[in-house]
């Protein structure tokens, strides 16, 4: 399995070096994800996602909270980048997504990271919230490879990123694990302040799919290649579900792999919007899981649901 990680052959074959040409242009007048933002980051200018020349890491550690097919035994190294693209109000993570946080990492640094959470027996090296700091991420990946990195590469992220950002990953990364937060637009704009979030998200799962095709497991359980979809049911079924669910059985494949999770909870700012200000029902969340198999989708992640959602 480590052996066989995508970027491998990438790399020997100096594709990988152009690439993180490629994406460092990218930054001079940033169009790394879809705000399109424009500011020269190369010169450490900053706009929504707060992150300027270099990636800003929250945490890294072994993770034991990921799907089962990701965690195995010895956890997902998982590399938290601090700040986001989206704006999302109910932000479990509020502290280091949408305020000032985490610390200056230059790509030599980052690659110590990997390295590091390999060198602790991680199964995979998982970069969360990577949507703009693609080119960042890219230009540390050769000094790691020539460190001796070679466990797979998970590119978890929300969903909203840019099909030129996703285009210079193809051949880097062995497992995409996007988030569907919402369908609707208007749901979007007020939720996450990203009304082109679900035509965003869309794309990014057809080029997403197009480059790894169908979750693949190895003889233990193991993700090795493919995509993972998240999908977070919301209250009152704002995030719609059975669209997405739709979408994915006509559009991706109805042998998508599909964690639907009920672990939502009030947090960030969503005092301010009362319809959400709760936990989700259990009732909600077995309607959403009836529905997914309802539309075709077959392969929902096996953990035990429900444990997070209240009962009314």
């Amino acid at each position: 399995m480590t052996e066989g990680a995508v970027y491998l052959e990438t790399f020997r074959s100096g594709e990988l070096s152009r690439r993180v040409e490629q994406g460092l242009e990218l930054l001079r007048s940033c169009r790394v994800c879809p705000r399109d933002c424009d500011v020269d980051r190369l010169a450490d200018e900053k706009a929504v996602c707060l992150t300027g020349r270099h990636a800003v890491v929250a945490s890294h550690f072994a993770h034991f909270g990921e799907e089962d097919c990701l965690r195995g035994s010895r956890g997902s190294g998982t590399i938290f980048f601090a700040n986001c693209n989206l704006k999302c109000v109910f932000c479990q993570n509020f502290d280091i997504s949408q305020r000032p946080a985490g610390t200056v990492t230059p790509p030599r640094r980052l690659a110590e990271m990997m390295l590091e959470l390999q060198g602790q027996g991680c199964h995979n090296i998982n970069f969360v919230t990577p949507e703009h700091v693609v080119p960042q991420v890219l230009e540390a990946l050769p000094i790691a490879i020539e460190g001796g990195l070679r466990v797979p590469l998970v590119y978890n992220t929300s969903g909203y990123d840019s099909l030129v950002s996703l285009r210079l990953l193809d051949g880097v990364v062995d497992v995409y694990m996007p988030d569907f937060k919402f369908w609707d637009s208007e749901m979007a704009r007020r939720y996450a302040k990203a009304e082109n979030y679900p035509r965003a998200v869309r794309e990014s799962l057809k080029e997403m799919y197009r480059q790894v095709g169908e979750l693949v497991l190895d003889e233990n359980g193991l993700a090795r290649r493919g995509l993972l979809v998240r999908h977070l049911v919301m209250p009152g079924g704002i995030a719609g579900t059975r669209e997405f669910m739709r979408f994915l059985y006509e559009e991706i494949s109805p042998d998508t792999y599909v964690n639907l999770m009920d672990q939502y909870y009030p947090a960030g700012k969503t005092d301010r919007y009362p319809e959400i200000h709760r936990r989700l029902y259990e009732d909600e969340y077995e309607q959403a899981y009836r529905v997914a198999r309802e539309e075709g989708i077959w392969r929902l992640d096996a953990r035990a649901p429900r444990k997070h959602a209240i009962s009314h």
